[in-house]
Formats: structure tokens, sequence, C-alpha cells
């Protein structure tokens, strides 16, 4: 794949406008669907398996690199102030300091890298190879939430590195796989539907 290193345009700026109030609709919307996607869980201590992270790595795709960012920030806003967005439907401040912060601020670090990777590497020239990117680029999202959820759950519960990584890294890497292949399908297919129509 030939990657183009100019910016483009988000995906979602793209489909609509680039006016104030449709980006921030799009920046509450993408907090919404993270939030959404948060109550699917699988109940594990210290952190639970949601879908959550995915919908994070989908959210910044779309959105790119600044108003994925930003969404994430409005995510972690509204759970601190009360609302049920986390998984389980938790909401309040304590959970950002909880064992789980790590990978909260991990999302918003791996929202606005994947729009940063989304905006930049988009071509047309082969989905098979836009698609081997855009799988390598959600892995890379993946291991920047993994590592900044290590470091949390060793700042709150004071767990060493092998043991962070058991609880925090281990049971996620299923999970990681199966996003990476939703991305080959997703960003390349999302690219090539939009320069068709804007052809």
């Amino acid at each position: 794949m030939s990657a183009n290193p100019t910016a483009v345009r988000p995906l979602a700026v793209t489909w609509t406008t680039d006016r104030t109030w449709v980006q921030v609709a799009l920046v509450v919307a993408g907090a919404a669907f993270v939030a959404a996607t948060a109550q699917w869980e699988i109940p594990l201590w210290p952190v639970p398996i949601s879908a959550q992270s995915l919908s994070v790595l989908l959210v910044g795709a779309t959105l790119g690199a600044r108003l994925g960012g930003l969404s994430m920030l409005t995510y972690l806003g509204m759970g601190a102030v009360g609302l049920p967005v986390f998984s389980g439907g938790a909401g309040g401040v304590q959970h950002l300091v909880g064992p789980t912060v790590g990978y909260l601020v991990g999302f918003v670090v791996a929202a606005a890298l994947m729009g940063w990777l989304s905006q930049r590497f988009h071509t047309t020239r082969s989905i098979a190879a836009a698609g081997m990117t855009a799988a390598t680029t959600f892995l890379l999202a993946t291991v920047v939430i993994l590592a900044c959820g290590m470091v949390g759950l060793m700042a709150v519960l004071g767990l060493s590195t092998r043991e962070a990584w058991a609880v925090g890294v281990t049971p996620f890497w299923i999970g990681a796989l199966i996003k990476a292949g939703v991305a080959t399908l997703y960003i390349p297919t999302a690219w090539w539907l939009t320069d068709q129509v804007n052809d």
C-alpha cells in the first residue's frame, strides 16, 4: 500500500459537514456510542471484558484525531459527573481514580492516535493493502490502551509488572485480534465508499 502522509478530512466530516454544531453532535454521538457498548461486558476483576475498546477505536477512526480525542474526553466527563456510562452502568468520579483509570486515559490517547493514523494512511489503491494497514493501526492503538491500563493497575493496586500483565493484558489479546479483523473490513471499506461517492 502506498500510504498518503498528507492528512485528509475525517470520515465523519467527509460524510457530513465541518460546521461547528455538526462536529459537536459527532463528538457527543461518539461518546454515547462508547457508553452503550460499555454495557456489554463479561465481569472480571479488576477489569471487565467489554466491547468498549473496539468502539473507542472505531470512533477515533471515524471522527479523526481531534474530534475522536474530544469525544473520549466527553465520555470521561459524562462518567465523572455520575452518568452511568462506564462498564456495568457505573458512573462517578471515583472511577477516574480506580483500577480502570489507566484504560480510561488510554481511550483518549488511542482514539486520537487511531484518528491520526486513519487520516494519514488513507488510500484508494488497494483495499487489501489498506486492510492490512488498518489491522496494524488497530493493534497499535490497542497496545496503547493496554499499556496505559497496566500502568494504572500498578499505580492504583500496587501490582508488579508481571501481575498487571496477567490481569490487565493477557485476558484481552483474543479481543485485540478480533478488533484487528473488524478494522480490516471497516476502515478501507468506509474510505473506499467515501471516495466512490466523492468521485
